[in-house]
């Protein structure tokens, strides 16, 4: 990796809110270290100088930690500014119902929480040192639904995000000791392959009376691992047009 340009490491990029981050980190001159289950992007292979994409199932314990290797070997001694754990699930019945408490598979929960939890805990860990290289920032990718009843979202995933809510703050004080801010981005109803038509009937319930963007979660990411942030850390910035106020 080049030394004069700042370096981030984002999960989950191959689509949605994390491609749409790592584009935006790509265009204002950082380079990324990016990962996903899909092989590698058409995108990135153009670009192999500022982009390495590593195929990866967080959800399998031995392909995450094959990752932080190889990822920490393409770093070697360089410094890692920033971490963005944008991966997660959110399983749905067949019929595309939302599973509760009284209807979610078991086993279902162990693989939401292995990926929407423990990823972030394993990955954060496995990059301190870099990290603290660095003076860099971790960004969670949280959500509305882990501090609200969301209609659509399951409870698995609801609450593997308030644990992550709180896995945010903790963290934020310990990687204190390492020059690490930690900080979350707790997205609302945002427009992706992963919405359906029946996301229209929470429209109203949002003040701003849209459904955000991509770029509008990626811009506060970006904001909270740039030098403009370095005061901010523990924090949890909502990005929701104001849907969380009700």
């Amino acid at each position: 990796m080049e030394n004069d340009r700042k370096t981030v490491i984002i999960t989950g990029a191959s689509r949605g809110i994390g491609h749409t981050t790592a584009r935006m980190f790509l265009d204002r001159g950082w380079q990324i270290i990016t990962c996903s289950r899909d092989e590698t992007p058409e995108a990135c292979k153009r670009d192999p100088n500022w982009t390495c994409h590593i195929p990866t199932d967080l959800g399998d314990a031995d392909s995450l930690a094959a990752f932080i290797k190889e990822a920490n070997e393409v770093l070697g001694n360089e410094p890692l500014h920033a971490l963005v754990n944008n991966a997660g699930m959110s399983p749905k019945s067949e019929s595309k119902e939302r599973l509760g408490c009284l209807n979610g598979d078991l086993e279902a929960w162990h693989d939401v929480f292995e990926l929407n939890l423990f990823a972030p805990l394993k990955l954060s860990r496995g990059f301190a040192s870099a990290l603290h290289r660095g003076a860099g920032a971790i960004v969670n990718i949280t959500s509305i639904a882990g501090h609200l009843i969301h209609p659509f979202a399951g409870s698995a995933y609801s609450i593997s995000k308030a644990a992550l809510s709180g896995l945010t703050r903790e963290m934020a004080n310990e990687f204190a000791s390492l020059g690490v801010r930690v900080n979350a981005v707790a997205p609302g109803e945002i427009e992706t392959e992963m919405v359906g038509p029946e996301y229209e009937m929470l429209i109203p319930r949002i003040p701003l009376n849209r459904m955000g963007t991509p770029g509008d979660v990626a811009g506060t990411v970006f904001y909270l691992c740039s030098d403009d942030a370095g005061y901010v850390t523990g924090t949890e910035i909502w990005v929701t047009g104001g849907q969380h106020l009700f």
